[in-house]
């Protein structure tokens, strides 16, 4: 019998099946470090303890993208081992902040399948939880992926496309118990601009570029303890290892301090896509436009969601071409929910 694990192939999926990840993580403040040194992360909530506790919070919780991370990366043995590409994301939502000590795991149910006319991979849809050693589930979110098939005499499934949100509405939104912004600090913060300051159809420019490395992105994966062979083995992919979608969503958020210091904290995740492959020595810049904005009934706090754009260097709001594909510059399309003070 092999003990070793080849990963499933888009033939060894089925509708309702539940799929309970291994290895269980413990998160310290050694992963706030090490993600603050891999991103030039400076949201003043994920880097001070006293600053989180003046909003409200008992300490600075894990960068809310770093425990998505960590959720993901457990999924990926079971999910994406023999995917040739994560194809995107809805109904994201983060339940509760993740701090220091907590131990996260994950289980995903498959909700969608459908196999391409190639006959060689199909499309499965996933609902990830991840959930705390209390069995709290902090975050929860859809993905789906194109997996390779093993057998291609495998007879193609009943083809179930889930029907998802297109975007999450405000009252789908969780605000972390406790938080406060009445008393926020916007010169500690690093900027001014306020909930009220940023108008529906705005666009930014965060100005800043990081040129990707492979030794960075190979440390950032192995950190999230994501096995997926596309970004580590040259033979699987010999054009080169993709770069981690879930590096270049930390460095576009990361690279969105300039411009939106004040957007604390992501809890929705309304859609995304990996426009184009990201590989060592491209370098990402990123732009954001205010889709639109919502009250949240909490104290000084206010919702905000916003496209995040992730590019190769290309130019500032070049999204789609005339043909209406993606720009070839485009690595990243995020739709999100963020918190911020009024």
């Amino acid at each position: 019998m092999a003990k070793t694990n080849p990963g499933r192939f888009f033939e060894d999926y089925s509708i309702g099946q539940v799929l309970h990840h291994a290895v269980p993580r413990t998160v310290t403040v050694g992963e706030r470090a090490l993600y603050h040194a891999l991103y030039p992360a400076r949201h003043a909530l994920y880097s001070s303890d006293e600053f989180a506790r003046s909003c409200g919070l008992p300490q600075s919780p894990i960068d809310d993208l770093a425990a998505f991370h960590v959720v993901f990366g457990k999924t990926v043995p079971d999910i994406s081992l023999n995917a040739v590409a994560n194809l995107g994301y809805a109904e994201g939502r983060w339940l509760k902040p993740v701090y220091p000590g907590d131990t996260l795991r994950s289980d995903s149910e498959v909700i969608g399948l459908k196999q391409n006319s190639n006959g060689k991979t199909g499309v499965v849809w996933v609902r990830t939880r991840g959930l705390n050693q209390r069995d709290e589930v902090v975050i929860e979110y859809v993905r789906w992926v194109m997996v390779r098939k093993s057998n291609l005499d495998a007879p193609a499934p009943e083809t179930v496309v889930p029907d998802l949100k297109k975007a999450l509405e405000p009252g789908d939104l969780v605000v972390p118990s406790g938080l406060d912004f009445s008393k926020y600090d916007f010169a500690l913060a690093g900027e001014p601009h306020r909930w009220g300051d940023y108008q529906i159809g705005e666009t930014i420019d965060h100005v800043d570029g990081v040129t990707v490395e492979e030794a960075e992105h190979m440390l950032a994966t192995r950190l999230w303890q994501n096995t997926a062979k596309v970004h580590f083995d040259l033979t699987f992919r010999p054009d080169g290892r993709l770069i981690y979608g879930g590096h270049v969503i930390s460095m576009a958020r990361a690279l969105s301090f300039n411009g939106l210091a004040n957007a604390q904290m992501i809890v929705g995740l309304n859609g995304g896509a990996h426009a184009n492959p990201c590989f060592a020595g491209d370098t990402i810049k990123a732009w954001s436009e205010v889709l639109d904005k919502a009250e949240t009934g909490v104290p000084g706090v206010g919702a905000i969601r916003l496209r995040l754009v992730a590019t190769k260097g290309g130019e500032p709001y070049a999204l789609r071409g005339p043909d209406g594909n993606y720009s070839p510059d485009v690595l990243l399309d995020l739709d999100y929910w963020a918190l911020m003070p009024t």
